[in-house]
């Protein structure tokens, strides 16, 4: 396939793009040029939020894609933008949202796909009305599919999932040291954090499915995990015990308000992946977090 990478630099699209490249795709990332480009991609420059240079980039490519991938999408007017720039240069658009577009105060166990509970501020807020304006869309627009995932790990990201470990780039050093981790809660919130290379793969599978199209999934990984069980597994890969201080939820969120989409259970089907017959994600925690660690310590 030919593939657009709208970013292509950053962490879930670097992995994206290295991922189709390793199964013989054809890969173009589009990026303002201020960070190096992966390997074996062909590079277009074009601030996304000039239009016209968007534009001009894209047309003097002179290429049609397959599949077109937002990865950094914040705004109803990014995906308005897409559907506008890349009809009848792309087959498919594949929108990468987030599972903090739910209302994590109304959240169930588990989250159903169809809650009509969302947020209207924050990240997930403007996530939320970019879906929204894909589903504005007609049925004859640009085919597109829309993927939520909740934590995202692996090579080319920090190591952490919950306040106030979250991306720690002192993670490992803490748990070698032997110092308690403080996490709210204690770290018993459910999650089923989804390996990025495993997310490139579910990405890929959109393509050529009919039933994808003008659909939203849950992108999450095979294990229900509370998060303390994610630093345990951490800290047993480096050969140490692991040590929680609990900070209470409400004096948390008291002053960190914009952290409560964190603190709630995200906990997921991939049943509605299954039947439409996309790339179901599979990779164990325990093993994708063994990974992850290997290539931080390497």
């Amino acid at each position: 396939m030919k593939i657009l990478v709208i970013g292509g630099t950053g962490f879930v699209s670097g992995t994206l793009a290295r991922t189709a490249l390793a199964q013989g795709h054809q890969v173009w990332t589009l990026t303002r040029g201020q960070r190096p480009a992966v390997a074996g991609v062909a590079s277009l420059q074009a601030d996304r939020h000039d239009g016209v240079a968007l534009a001009s980039a894209l047309g003097a490519a002179g290429v049609s894609w397959d599949l077109a991938v937002d990865c950094i999408g914040y705004q109803a007017a990014d995906a308005r933008q897409d559907l506008e720039v890349l009809a009848g240069r792309v087959g498919h658009l594949v929108f990468i949202s987030t599972d903090f577009v739910f209302d994590p105060s109304r959240r169930r166990f588990p989250q159903p796909d169809d809650s009509p509970w969302f947020t209207d501020h924050g990240y997930g807020g403007d996530k939320r009305r970019c879906e929204e304006a894909l589903l504005a869309a007609g049925a004859g627009s640009l085919p597109w599919t829309v993927l939520r995932p909740c934590h995202i790990y692996g090579p080319g990201s920090l190591l952490g999932c919950l306040p106030r470990h979250g991306r720690d780039g002192d993670l490992v050093r803490r748990l070698r040291g032997g110092e308690p981790l403080a996490l709210v809660g204690g770290g018993h919130f459910l999650q089923q954090p989804i390996r990025a290379a495993d997310l490139a793969e579910l990405i890929l599978s959109c393509v050529d499915n009919p039933a994808a199209v003008r659909q939203i999934f849950p992108a999450a990984g095979p294990d229900i995990i509370e998060s303390r069980e994610y630093y345990r597994l951490l800290a047993a890969n480096l050969g140490v015990d692991l040590r929680v201080t609990e900070i209470p939820v409400g004096e948390h969120l008291a002053a960190h308000p914009e952290a409560a989409p964190f603190l709630c259970h995200r906990i997921y089907s991939l049943q509605r992946l299954a039947e439409a017959g996309l790339r179901v994600p599979a990779t164990p925690i325990a093993v994708g977090l063994e990974q992850h660690l290997a290539s931080l310590l390497s």
